[in-house]
């Protein structure tokens, strides 16, 4: 069974290992964790920014990152954003992934929000059938500038 927790600082490095655990991840994630708990930190201070861990015998085995936005439109409405979804790799297409969604929307509802929305690079195509499985909808073009 799967307990889903806010994440500890000696989480970290477990989160980073699956960010880093696909050909995206591998090619932008690195191996100091100075950077990541700097990051992590910030998020604590943030209040609204949350790193979610799944736990499985004490191994953390999925991720994701949400964050709660206030905003004025759709009548005021509070949204939960999604990131930095991850499932171990020996786990995958075993249902965790949905587990770990399902633990977001509530989460999401929880703190009030009427809109959960997620971001996913293009090439990440059986992610893009995953999510349309669960019901979100490719309903907007995103998009990113380096600075």
């Amino acid at each position: 069974m799967t307990l889903f927790r806010p994440a500890t600082r000696a989480d970290i490095p477990a989160v980073v290992a699956m960010l880093a655990d696909d050909i995206l991840g591998a090619g932008r994630e690195g191996a100091e964790m100075a950077p990541y708990l700097a990051a992590f930190d910030a998020m604590q201070d943030e209040g609204a920014n949350h790193l979610i861990v799944g736990e499985n015998g004490g191994h953390i085995v999925a991720c994701y990152q949400i964050v709660f936005i206030s905003g004025l439109s759709l009548s005021g409405a509070r949204r939960a954003e999604i990131e930095g979804v991850r499932v171990a790799a020996h786990l995958r297409g075993r249902g965790l992934g949905a587990a770990l969604m399902a633990d977001a929307e509530a989460r999401a509802r929880a703190a009030g929000c009427r809109l959960i929305q997620l971001t996913t690079n293009r090439m990440r195509e059986d992610a893009h059938r995953f999510y349309a499985r669960l019901g979100f909808t490719p309903s907007h073009i995103g998009f990113k500038k380096s600075l």
